[in-house]
């Protein structure tokens, strides 16, 4: 009884100790945690500036939610906005720990189709290491700050083979007070624009970057965007109706009508989960552009600058690689012209009578055989006019499919491919582009991706990629407000790179708009691909056809001048070699505009201009004359009206 009595106790002693560890073990975690919480609270901003000072990005000294803001000079671009990245359902941005600061430079300059020839890539970056206190993940906010934006990105290591889930919910706050630019997602990046204050876009409106916002006061200008897109679900961002617009990737944007149309919901329910990702997780580039006036946004090139340079085992020249060959196009679709294979020869014909470089034809060059796509390939070479064939996404989804599409055009000598029907931004929509690319150039072979995302700077990475849609062109007949919506796009949708709008036409499409202000948006809408909409022969008809045959595709200089106004009017200067341009695109109220040519050189030029009629909105009157830097220009415009300046040095 004795022993039975002294074992009883002996346990009670075993569990008293026991639990005495317990106590100091959870004493002991408490004090950790309070250590390194303190630790945190201690935390301070790590800020990084664009070269010049003036710019800057802010992370918060908050280790309990990361938060950033985006500053130019004392004009607050982005408001403290909270960082969420997800990781197989852990927050990584709340509770981090921080480590050290990693801080570099880059100032390099690259050859360059767009705005202007020389792409400057200078900017400050910052490598900060954190760790996420809960799951011990360790991983890398890295932030670049360029004088015309700032961006940063996640990048989290990981085993090859292994496949985590990310998501992101990081929020955008707009400063109260600002005028935001953006469309929906029902078409998806084909819609047209609306524009309200911030404080009144509602909570779930859904907008398609780039989003561009004017701050108030007429202090400046903000854009928001993504740079870099692969290995990873696409980015649209969702308001929350408290003037943040909030990260969606693919699998959380609503549904497109596009998309819904060719593939159906059940395919699109499959998409409607978050991509697992294998490896090292480096996600897009979230851009901010920002500035004090229009001019910086359009001529910025910090979305390619976030991307890698081209393979030079694909284009040993990068950009300038022999096959590579930036132009003008005609395309039948839209104007009308016969569709037989001679049909074909003759708009390839005349389309070398305006000099330019390509002509896309649809799906129906596949019933054609071999003998006749060489032969129209040899006719078209002889005009001095490239080829390229359309061809639906969907038949090119296997390695098979793309071997056998690329090879077999490359061999009979077509120069590119028209791709269609993408419509969704999920992980395997965007894996595809880049097989799509990667095989395009194995071939030397030239894309256009139409029914497409947004392009996110890869075109640096793959100059085969010369121009893709994601934006409501010429293409939808029912878009009324032609006017408005011209006059938004170079600030909004051209500001992420090159678009597919297919320029220029002279018939009913054109809605409120006038010849002029169409022959105007040709030099506007730059893209190393400019698809012209107009039938071939209409161009040649039509009076301003020396200018009109003058416009190039790329540009050596752009300035967009001062009175340029979203929605109302845009307004770019714009040299090629020693010509400059002058082309205005009036928005639905009539202006008359006073522009000095101080952009001109020094000396005289010709002046070759093209003006609205005032009595016909389907006519122009060609003027000529002389004109030096000193002069100023009265342009009188119609409603939808427009104007077109060559000025050629004598």
């Amino acid at each position: 009884m004795q022993d039975k009595r002294c074992r009883c106790i002996t346990l009670m002693m075993a569990v008293g100790l026991v639990v005495a560890l317990c106590f100091a073990e959870m004493s002991f975690a408490r004090e950790t945690q309070r250590t390194r919480r303190s630790q945190r609270v201690k935390m301070e901003q790590v800020q990084v500036a664009g070269p010049d000072g003036n710019v800057k990005l802010t992370i918060l000294p908050n280790a309990e939610r990361l938060s950033f803001t985006v500053t130019v000079g004392n004009m607050v671009v982005i408001d403290p906005s909270t960082i969420v990245m997800n990781l197989d359902g852990y927050d990584l941005s709340t509770g981090v720990v921080f480590g050290n600061v990693e801080r570099y430079e880059i100032d390099e300059t690259y050859p360059w189709h767009g705005t202007h020839n020389t792409a400057v890539n200078q900017c400050n970056g910052a490598k900060i290491s954190l760790q996420h206190d809960l799951s011990f993940t360790d991983y890398v906010l890295e932030v670049r700050v360029f004088n015309d934006g700032a961006a940063f990105r996640h990048v989290i290591p990981g085993d090859e083979g292994a496949s985590r889930v990310p998501d992101e919910y990081t929020t955008f706050v707009i400063p109260a007070g600002s005028t935001l630019w953006y469309h929906d997602l029902g078409g998806h990046y084909e819609a047209a624009y609306k524009n309200n204050d911030i404080s009144d876009v509602p909570a779930g409106q859904w907008a398609g970057p780039p989003v561009t916002f004017k701050l108030p006061g007429d202090a400046g200008y903000g854009s928001i965007t993504e740079a870099n897109l692969v290995d990873y679900a696409g980015m649209a961002l969702e308001a929350d109706g408290r003037r943040g617009l909030v990260t969606g990737l693919g699998h959380r944007q609503p549904l497109n009508y596009p998309y819904e149309l060719r593939y159906g919901r059940e395919e699109a329910k499959r998409l409607g989960k978050p991509s697992p990702v294998s490896g090292t997780i480096t996600t897009p580039w979230r851009v901010v552009m920002a500035g004090r006036d229009l001019n910086t946004l359009v001529n910025s090139t910090i979305i390619p600058n976030l991307c890698p340079p081209a393979d030079p085992k694909y284009f040993p020249d990068g950009i300038k690689t022999s096959w590579l060959k930036p132009g003008r196009a005609v395309w039948r679709y839209l104007d009308g012209g016969d569709r037989s294979f001679e049909g074909m020869k003759k708009f390839s014909r005349l389309a070398g009578q305006l000099g330019y470089e390509y002509h896309i034809l649809e799906g129906f060059w596949s019933r054609w055989s071999d003998e006749q796509i060489k032969e129209i390939v040899e006719y078209s070479r002889q005009q001095g006019v490239r080829l390229l064939f359309w061809k639906h996404s969907n038949q090119l989804g296997t390695p098979e499919q793309r071997e056998e599409f690329f090879t077999g055009l490359h061999r009979l000598g077509v120069a590119g491919t028209k791709i269609d029907f993408l419509d969704h931004e999920a992980k395997e929509v965007i894996d595809h582009y880049e097989a799509l690319l990667r095989k395009a150039a194995e071939n030397q072979m030239v894309v256009n991706f139409h029914g497409a995302n947004k392009p996110t700077g890869r075109y640096r990475t793959w100059p085969n990629e010369v121009v893709r849609e994601a934006v409501r062109g010429m293409e939808s007949s029912s878009l009324r407000e032609r006017a408005r919506h011209e006059t938004i796009l170079p600030f909004a949708r051209y500001l992420a790179g090159h678009a597919d709008y297919t320029t220029m036409h002279f018939g009913d499409r054109r809605q409120d708009t006038t010849w002029t202000h169409q022959i105007a948006s040709l030099a506007i809408f730059a893209s190393p691909l400019l698809t012209v909409a107009a039938h071939p022969q209409a161009v040649l008809d039509n009076p301003a056809v020396d200018v009109i045959k003058s416009i190039p595709a790329v540009w050596d200089q752009t300035i967009v001048l001062p009175d340029s106004s979203i929605g109302e009017l845009a307004i770019f200067a714009r040299r090629t070699g020693r010509t400059w341009f002058l082309a205005v695109m009036c928005g639905p109220e009539a202006k008359t505009i006073q522009v000095p040519l101080s952009f001109l050189g020094q000396g005289q030029y010709n002046a070759s201009l093209v003006c609205d009629d005032k009595e016909n909105d389907a006519a122009v009157v060609m003027k000529n004359s002389t004109a030096r830097r000193g002069d100023t220009l009265t342009i009188e415009m119609s409603n939808g009206g427009g104007f077109v300046g060559r000025f050629s040095k004598q």
